[in-house]
């Protein structure tokens, strides 16, 4: 598929990675609806695709929500035609253990609302908009691709009970998709990063990130635009389908 003159849907488009892929597509010809529930920080990359010269388009949505994101899809239509491809990358860090324990007391747990809220964003919000989106491609007939940014958390990471189960369901939707939507030439992938170069990562600690980056075989966190270098290659590469893709450096051996 031709990134050129397409048109891509992108979750949680108004910072980091979701900031960074939608620029690198405009900066390919591509035709982009801006999704975040963060309207001003959204405003800001739909500028900087803007200033590509891409077309594009800024929707708040919550992508948690049924409502907000099958109205959100029919006014993605409506602006630019046929959806034919979709980045979901929204997702959020509510990290906790499944209980703490100090001096053999439990202090704390993880609660249901943290639980619940990454589910939700991560998860669910995954499944509307890929549901959606694949309805759009059906209903046009021109085929397309789903790519959904899964975690090397998916395998178990201690403190991520929520996110670690979140990621694994996102890797297993892709797969599952790929399976059924083939038959609408519709290709769906997941991409699994490891540690990169995020407003996060960069905040933390001197000592903090020299020890995860000690971690990596590569000796480095990725770049964004490296990510977004991924999500090129998915596009564009016709025949990559029904996978996960391990971009972390070596970290998951």
């Amino acid at each position: 598929m031709q990134i050129k003159n397409n048109t891509f849907v992108i979750t949680g488009a108004a910072q980091g990675l979701g900031e960074t892929i939608s620029v690198a597509l405009a900066r390919q010809g591509a035709k982009l609806a801006l999704l975040d529930i963060n309207a001003e920080r959204l405003d800001q990359t739909l500028e900087a695709c803007k200033q590509e010269d891409a077309s594009c388009y800024a929707f708040t949505c919550d992508v948690a929500d049924e409502t907000s994101v099958t109205r959100c899809f029919a006014s993605i239509e409506e602006h630019l035609g046929p959806i034919t491809g979709i980045v979901n990358n929204a997702g959020i860090l509510r990290d906790a253990m499944l209980v703490k324990v100090k001096q053999g007391e439990i202090v704390d747990r993880m609660s249901l609302q943290q639980w619940q809220s990454v589910i939700d964003i991560n998860l669910t919000g995954v499944f509307l908009c890929g549901r959606e989106a694949a309805s759009s491609m059906i209903r046009h007939g021109e085929g397309g691709v789903i790519i959904n940014i899964s975690s090397i958390s998916r395998a178990g990471n201690a403190g991520q009970s929520n996110y670690a189960a979140a990621k694994a369901g996102v890797a297993a939707l892709s797969t599952t998709w790929a399976r059924e939507l083939a038959r609408y030439k519709i290709r769906s992938v997941a991409i699994a990063p490891g540690v990169f170069e995020t407003e996060m990562v960069a905040s933390l600690k001197a000592e903090a990130h020299e020890r995860i980056t000690g971690a990596i075989p590569l000796q480095r966190t990725g770049t964004v635009e490296e990510l977004a270098h991924a999500v090129e290659f998915i596009i564009e590469n016709d025949y990559f389908s029904g996978r996960v893709l391990e971009l972390d450096g070596g970290l998951r051996l």
